[in-house]
């Protein structure tokens, strides 16, 4: 691709293409290798195969005597190749569709632009058509990369960098053929040929870092997710709630704690069997899921009993705990082939002071739960108020004051319906104190 450029070198090309082969063969059979110990990173497989089609391209290119004669652009386009399956390999693995014939079509234009004879080989024309070919091909996986939104920036920085920085290098014999001596730019060939020997320890250094990252990422999730319901588990629903609360605490806002439970799951159980009782669990996962904000944190601390935290005080989270409850109430009324009737009873506990145990508040709101299903279940209840310092309370009756004008500010058409009365009582005042609710 570049046999145009004749110079006097400082390096031995032949052996800096023997050291670049072998290299990058090592690298594909490392690549390969790691496939082999993780199958599921399927993206593995393309870029080591990609690695052994760059190595046999460098070597059917630079090789004084070949076993057997090719045109040199079938040599060259093998390159273009081996690009494009390691941009489909970073596609691949962060979940985007693969592009066929993407990878292919550098190399077709390749071979087919060679045959004229403005593209003759040595020529200018041919040496920009390379560079512009695998310039392009870096940038699409630079792009590929910056537009994964995985939380190591470092990472993603390195990983997009070192292909923009090899794109630039394969770019600069335009510029050197059009600004500089020939003297000046007979030197293109070393830089080529030592960056191209740094560029694949790099990218192979970033693919398993990649790698490394996802594979984190994943133990992460498993380590914080409950395997049956997806939601968070309850050591890790316990961590993000103090830390909400803790956000929540230096703003001087409250939070409200809902503990949940499933009303007869035993009986559920007993009844129609626990691979039943399991489907309940994960219809009302995907109904937390449903009427939870992206702000809400909901976790299952261990059998039917799940708990939310939200950052509002009493009035607005009774409203989110109150749609929950009414979806599952029918979400619950068929499951199946069995009509099981599964209904959720809360408990429900706000804090205005900063949390600092937040077992405290778990307590308060359990013993509202503990009166729910004491009156009834499938209902809402209220714990009392703690005593509160005067800013939470005048920033809560503020909210609500905030609230309430929006929804006189509204056209009377376009106001939500007030729904019939709901079971939420306050412990400490009587069981028929009703507070009246959305559905």
């Amino acid at each position: 691709m570049f046999a145009a450029v004749k110079p006097q070198l400082s390096f031995d090309v032949p052996t800096l293409a023997f050291v670049a082969v072998c290299i990058a063969a090592l690298l594909g059979l490392l690549l390969l290798f790691a496939w082999l110990q993780q199958r599921n990173v399927r993206a593995l497989a393309w870029w080591g195969s990609a690695y052994l089609i760059g190595a046999s391209s460098i070597a059917l290119w630079a090789a004084p005597a070949p076993l057997f004669a090719i045109p040199k652009e079938f040599a060259q386009a093998l390159t273009f190749l081996a690009c494009g399956m390691i941009w489909n390999g970073v596609r691949l693995f962060h979940g985007r569709p693969l592009l066929p014939t993407a990878a292919f079509i550098g190399a077709f234009v390749w071979i087919v632009l060679c045959q004229l004879p403005a593209f003759a080989e040595g020529s200018n024309e041919r040496i920009a058509l390379g560079a512009v070919v695998v310039a392009a091909y870096t940038f699409f996986i630079a792009f590929e990369l910056r537009r994964e939104q995985r939380k190591s920036l470092q990472s993603r920085i390195a990983a997009v960098l070192v292909p923009c920085v090899h794109a630039a290098i394969f770019l600069m014999p335009l510029g050197m053929q059009a600004f500089l001596p020939a003297a000046y730019a007979a030197s293109w060939l070393n830089v080529f040929t030592l960056e191209s020997i740094l560029y694949a320890v790099g990218t192979a250094f970033i693919v398993l870092l990649m790698v490394k990252d996802n594979d984190v990422d994943l133990y992460r999730s498993a380590a914080s997710t409950d395997s049956l319901t997806g939601l968070l588990n309850r050591r890790a629903f316990l961590e993000n709630a103090l830390s909400l609360c803790a956000r929540q605490g230096e703003r001087g806002q409250p939070v409200t704690m809902l503990m949940l439970d499933l009303d007869h799951f035993k009986s559920i159980n007993d009844r129609f069997g626990h691979a039943i009782g399991d489907e309940v669990l994960r219809v009302f996962a995907n109904a937390a899921r449903s009427n939870m904000r992206g702000s809400d944190l909901v976790g299952r601390l261990g059998g039917e009993e799940f708990a939310v935290i939200v950052a509002e005080p009493m009035q607005f989270a009774a409203r989110i705990g109150e749609r929950l409850r009414a979806s599952f109430e029918t979400a619950g009324i068929q499951i199946g082939e069995h009509a099981i009737g599964a209904t959720v009873s809360i408990g429900a506990a706000t804090s205005h002071e900063p949390v600092t145990d937040i077992a405290a508040l778990i307590a308060r709101a359990d013993a509202a739960l503990y009166r729910a299903k004491h009156d009834g279940r499938n209902r809402l209840y209220g714990a009392d108020d703690e005593p509160a310092s005067e800013q939470g309370r005048l920033t809560a009756a503020a909210r609500s004051a905030q609230a309430a004008e929006l929804a006189r500010s509204l056209p009377r058409k376009t106001r939500p319906r007030r729904a019939k009365s709901v079971g939420l009582a306050v412990i400490g005042q009587s069981a028929t104190s009703r507070l009246p609710y959305s559905r």
